[in-house]
């Protein structure tokens, strides 16, 4: 079976979906947010991170059969407070293949998978009906800004948002709100806009930028572009969704 890339593991998480959860972040993106706050989970690859708690490695290979016999021992814990276990990333979409076996060994228990959305269709489509949720994250709705700050188009994942939308499977849009970038009153609108209709949304959450984001760059020997925004105000804006019938959770 295809084996996986781990970089960290939550237990008892509660912000990765409903009721107390665990976690699996899954390394490699093929998104280059400026604003991203798990670097580490980029590159495919395990990385040498140097912390001040010293060395460590971000990224441990994982077969279906360790993760999952790892996941089924929280099962019972899971069920009983109505939660369950969350795939994210990095994007969890780069390692379908694993998660899919993965899946197969999973006994029953609540199944979210939280991506951007950026994939090929069948990839998408295939995978995302294996879910009992999804969180969508949705950063620019302006095609030349998304490439600017994300490094592709948007014109995938926002197909992939009509193929959710239509696969019967409930979702939450998820905005993070990057001072001057993703919280401009036209983004949110435009985001706004383009959901409310859809089937299946759930709701969407407002994200408040991570103040914190660029710790973590100088201990993978990488360069953080966005420290001036790091005092900046975030322009949260929920009236633009609640005019719409959007329900809106402000994080």
């Amino acid at each position: 079976m295809t084996p996986g890339i781990v970089f960290d593991i939550k237990e008892f998480a509660v912000h990765d979906g409903p009721g107390i959860r665990t976690t699996v972040f899954l390394k490699g993106c093929p998104l280059s947010c400026v604003w991203c706050h798990s670097p580490e989970g980029k590159d495919p690859a395990p990385q040498m991170m140097h912390t001040p708690r010293g060395d460590r490695i971000a990224g441990k290979a994982y077969t279906p059969e360790a993760l999952a016999v790892y996941l089924n021992n929280q099962v019972s814990i899971l069920n009983a407070n109505e939660g369950g276990v969350t795939f994210s990333g990095g994007e969890p979409l780069m390692q379908a293949a694993f998660i899919h076996s993965t899946l197969d060994l999973l006994e029953p228990v609540h199944r979210l998978l939280d991506t951007s959305g950026f994939a090929e269709r069948h990839v998408f489509g295939d995978l995302v009906r294996r879910f009992d949720m999804v969180y969508f994250d949705l950063k620019l709705m302006d095609p030349q800004a998304h490439r600017t700050h994300t490094g592709v188009s948007n014109a995938p994942i926002l197909n992939n948002l009509q193929i959710l939308s239509q696969s019967g499977v409930p979702f939450v849009i998820r905005v993070p709100l990057i001072p001057t970038i993703t919280d401009t009153d036209e983004n949110q609108r435009a985001i706004a806009d383009h959901v409310y209709s859809l089937p299946g949304l759930l709701r969407v959450d407002l994200l408040p930028y991570n103040q914190l984001a660029g710790a973590k760059y100088p201990m993978l020997g990488m360069v953080y572009a966005l420290h001036d925004l790091e005092k900046h105000p975030v322009n949260l804006r929920p009236d633009l969704f609640l005019s719409k019938g959007i329900q809106v959770l402000c994080h």
